[in-house]
């Protein structure tokens, strides 16, 4: 990343563009802007970017959509824009790959704080995964890491979305070992938790419905009281 990161700005709001642009651009940063996803796309095959900032309610394809083809091309930081208390999109997001969220309307020191704890996590964090190119034993589960595919010793497969195989990945890399809540969230999104965020409960719960066989009675990520989750078998990284 440039000493002045690039940003991608992309809202069909003419306001929020110019308003977004111009405090960013007093922060340090340098910005393009983009009124929707078609010419998001446009942008992206002139210039690299070292960050997109993507509204998810737009005309065309919405952001939801073209975060997940982002992340199937590449592995640009996301930040998404939704709606104030808007769980569905919020988790959706996560799920496709987003790395954070901010709700409107948004205070812009934190949209500015933000996009930097993000820059300097994904800075940090080598972008080749721990275990590309790898399948994965665990429990009754084998996972082709790669594929975000799931195959159960009973036969059946299940896909992973980008949020799930992000989550379980800190798992697999630490098992047995209890990680906080907070823990959590800074690993997979580099922001610190609220006092009533539970961005990591609704993750866990959506990825134990694919890997546990009784869902009332969680045993492969276990909940540690007072302490967080934990995965509880080993992993086997198969050849």
């Amino acid at each position: 990343m440039t000493t002045m990161p690039h940003i991608l700005v992309v809202d069909d709001h003419v306001e929020i563009r110019k308003s977004v642009s111009r405090y960013l651009e007093r922060n340090g940063m340098r910005t393009s802007v983009a009124e929707s996803a078609a010419e998001m796309d446009v942008r992206l095959a002139e210039a690299n970017f070292d960050l997109i900032v993507l509204d998810v309610m737009m005309p065309g394809e919405d952001g939801l959509s073209a975060c997940k083809r982002l992340r199937q091309d590449g592995n640009t930081p996301v930040l998404m824009l939704t709606a104030l208390g808007d769980d569905d999109d919020r988790i959706a997001g996560l799920d496709g790959g987003a790395d954070d969220y901010l709700s409107k309307p948004f205070n812009p020191k934190e949209l500015v704080a933000r996009i930097n704890a993000i820059l300097r996590r994904t800075q940090q964090i080598p972008q080749i995964e721990t275990f590309a190119g790898k399948n994965l034993r665990f429990a009754h589960l084998e996972l082709d890491y790669d594929g975000r595919l799931l195959s159960s010793d009973d036969g059946t497969h299940t896909m992973l979305t980008t949020g799930e195989i992000k989550l379980l990945t800190l798992f697999l890399e630490r098992p047995r070992l209890v990680l906080s809540r907070d823990q959590l969230l800074e690993l997979s999104t580099g922001r610190v938790a609220g006092p009533l965020d539970r961005t990591i409960d609704n993750q866990v719960s959506r990825l134990r419905r694919k890997i546990e066989p009784d869902i009332l009675r969680p045993r492969i990520i276990a909940t540690v009281r007072n302490g967080g989750y934990k995965l509880a078998c080993d992993v086997e990284v198969l050849a």
